[in-house]
């Protein structure tokens, strides 16, 4: 019950997304997979499911493999609850959880404790950090600031940063968009 593994997946919207990145029309993909637009518009609106045979030609039409176009695809369930780990002793480790299962357009993790402070991050699209308990440094471009319990701190996509708890027991949860989105265009580095 709750449990997304036990729902099919959602094909269509992984087809769409892998579509509109490489910039295709349907009509194209129509073209180079052989299957009309009307059915693959339905497939990408969810009103049909592909056979494997035509996933196969659709993957083949998108530059990728039906594995892929799988493991990209949405679970069909809209909730899905992940409970919070039984209370353990406090080991002092560092230990990161992740808050929403599969593969979605938003990732959500928490973080307790401290973590590799000197590691730097640069993701692809915009990302939230909240502070649930304790107090942490960030570093991100070039200027430094320092959150406490119930703070926020939004990055955009490209921010290159780094962050470290300066408190025991801190507990961060870290929400992105996706890196499979294309949420924002790639910015020319540096």
């Amino acid at each position: 019950m709750g449990d997304h593994k036990e729902q099919p997946l959602r094909v269509g919207a992984a087809v769409r997304r892998r579509r509109r990145a490489l910039e295709l029309t349907l009509a194209v993909v129509a073209e180079r997979s052989g299957l009309s637009v009307p059915f693959l518009s339905q497939i990408e609106n969810e009103r049909a499911r592909p056979s494997r045979s035509s996933l196969e030609k659709v993957a083949d039409a998108l530059r990728t493999t039906a594995v892929e176009l799988l493991a990209a695809a949405d679970p069909a369930c809209s909730v899905d609850v992940v409970h919070a780990e039984a209370a353990a002793e406090p080991d002092c480790e560092p230990r990161m959880r992740s808050l929403v299962r599969g593969h979605h357009q938003m990732h959500a993790q928490e973080f307790t404790g401290d973590h590799d402070a000197g590691r730097e991050f640069q993701y692809r699209n915009d990302q939230l950090m909240y502070v649930a308990d304790g107090a942490v440094d960030v570093e991100a471009e070039g200027r430094a600031y320092r959150l406490g319990r119930g703070d926020t701190l939004y990055l955009t996509g490209g921010v290159r940063h780094r962050w470290r708890a300066t408190v025991a027991d801190t507990r961060v949860v870290v929400v992105a968009v996706a890196e499979h989105i294309e949420a924002v265009q790639d910015r020319p580095r540096q």
